[in-house]
């Protein structure tokens, strides 16, 4: 498969093999969220944003596995390097009982090399100490179990949208799809504050509830004098810079300004969830650096291919049994893949591309749709991209019409598409993914 050449070619989708496969899944696994009936065959030709399913339709992957494919598929960047390494097992090391390491070639960084690397890229923030795991959730869970030994207060503040994970502890701060939260348990006092989406907010226009009158609902609640809050017990306020499954929503510089004053004002630390939005998808190596955020701790995962929890050495308990997980000695593969997706983004100016090939988009695609109501925004920071539509029953209808042209994409929020193209896009997949998405518009429009 030549990525300077191919195009997406779809004769039946799903096909016979695609269903057959997904009725065979679903016979053993629990109900879950699956987007549609694509099957990768990892046998066939697939690179960048390019794929073939197991019935021969070739298919251009714009959901980049939720932003665990920052750099699409079979991407030699990551392969070359790999290609090296004589695979051994266990490749998980359980417990944090023991060390490893890939042997003295610097080009297989292990989990030393991943965290050396993290620190480096968070170093804007002071940050010099990472814990590992296996997942965004669990990323999140430390974060809060860090501030809550940190602070020793017994509150938490989120935001209204907000989705942090799936395990109990990061439910608790879900302000998203109520089925995500529906009768189980959570931490207690926890608040939630309007998040404000509008970019272009400033607090005499803003119309989200976050700014009212002459002052905002968060500065509300934390008044020490009238407000319900107590500023000395919150342990920690929790933000996804740009949030993703509530519909890839881009505050103004106004909200996130009005944030760290208030936690700076009261020394509340702040966590950012950069799950999604981190390790380069926005142009920066995190969401939080287009923004006056200053985060105490970082929660990152997806592109990185491991969890992680970064912060500084003083807000990590310093008692050895206070943090452990059965793989948090690092999982040995996708520490290597984490730490080599950092190498290349650096060795090839991906920031930059991610910038220039995200704002390419947004203005094609702005001026593409011009004169076609169904679509009302088109917004993006880097290649993290959404289109949003007039309905959910439109929006549906887009993707749909999209899988039928080779276009593989996925819906966030209520109205909204979300587009994760890998951050080596070229000029030609950025203008061939905005097409075969503007035709799928058009058709249903």
């Amino acid at each position: 498969m030549d990525r300077d050449s191919v195009e997406p070619a779809v004769d039946d989708f799903p096909g016979q093999r695609a269903s057959e496969w997904t009725e065979y899944h679903h016979e053993f696994a629990a109900p879950s969220t699956y987007v549609y009936d694509f099957v990768w065959d990892s046998d066939a030709p697939a690179i960048g944003p390019f794929c073939t399913d197991i019935d021969g339709n070739v298919l251009m992957d714009w959901t980049g596995h939720v932003g665990a494919m920052p750099l699409g598929y079979n991407n030699p960047k990551i392969l070359n390097p790999l290609s090296a390494l004589d695979l051994i097992d266990p490749t998980k090391i359980a417990g944090q009982d023991f060390y490893t390491t890939t042997g003295d070639d610097p080009k297989i960084p292990g989990p030393a090399g991943l965290m050396d690397r993290l620190t480096e890229v968070s170093s804007q923030y002071d940050m010099d100490t990472v814990f590992l795991s296996n997942s965004g959730a669990e990323a999140v869970e430390n974060a809060i179990k860090i501030s809550y030994d940190h602070r020793r207060g017994k509150y938490a503040i989120t935001f209204e949208g907000s989705f942090h994970g799936r395990t109990l502890g990061a439910l608790s701060l879900n302000r998203s799809k109520e089925v995500y939260r529906r009768h189980f348990p959570e931490i207690p006092s926890v608040h939630d504050a309007p998040f404000c989406d509008d970019r272009h907010c400033t607090p005499d226009t803003c119309d989200c509830g976050f700014f009212a009158g002459d002052t905002s609902a968060l500065r509300r609640m934390l008044d020490p004098e009238t407000g319900h809050v107590n500023p000395e017990e919150v342990s920690y306020l929790i933000l996804e810079p740009i949030q993703g499954e509530g519909g890839y929503r881009f505050p103004s510089e106004a909200f996130t300004t009005e944030i760290v004053d208030l936690a700076t004002a009261h020394d509340i630390p702040i966590v950012v969830d950069e799950v999604q939005s981190g390790l380069g998808r926005t142009g920066e190596w995190w969401a939080s650096d287009h923004y006056p955020i200053e985060p105490d701790v970082i929660a990152s995962a997806k592109a990185l291919r491991v969890g992680a929890t970064i912060s500084r050495s003083d807000v990590f308990p310093s008692e050895t049994s206070r943090l452990s997980s059965t793989w948090g000695a690092g999982d040995i593969l996708s520490s290597a893949q984490g730490a080599l997706t950092i190498d290349a983004i650096k060795e090839y100016d991906l920031l930059d591309n991610a910038t220039e090939r995200g704002r390419a988009f947004v203005e094609r695609f702005r001026d593409a749709t011009a004169g076609i109501d169904a679509v009302e925004d088109v917004r993006g920071k880097g290649l993290m991209l959404a289109v949003e539509f007039d309905t959910k029953d439109r929006r549906e209808s887009v993707i749909e019409a999209g899988l039928q042209r080779g276009l593989l994409t996925m819906g966030c929020g209520h109205r909204t598409i979300r587009l994760l193209p890998p951050l080596d896009s070229t000029a030609r997949e950025i203008e061939l993914g905005s097409e075969l998405l503007r035709d799928a518009v058009e058709a249903v429009a």
